[in-house]
């Protein structure tokens, strides 16, 4: 699943361990959403967005599970 946390983390001049440490989380579990290869639970998707002030649509490209659920 596509991301926009790599942007939205440079944006604000973040280090992946400080944005970890501000949702609960471990720097290797951000490494690997930035990079596609975890897909974030709904409550660590709920925090990230709430942490940069954003919805979760705003933050994950959903495009792939919507491609799911019409199938």
């Amino acid at each position: 699943m596509k991301t926009k946390i790599k942007e939205l983390r440079k944006q604000r001049k973040l280090s992946q361990e400080e944005l970890a440490l501000a949702v609960g989380t471990t720097r290797q579990t951000i490494t690997s959403i930035e990079v596609g290869k975890y897909t974030a639970s709904l409550t660590l998707a709920y925090k990230l967005a709430k942490y940069f002030g954003l919805t979760i649509e705003e933050v994950f490209e959903l495009s792939e599970v919507e491609d799911f659920i019409n199938e």
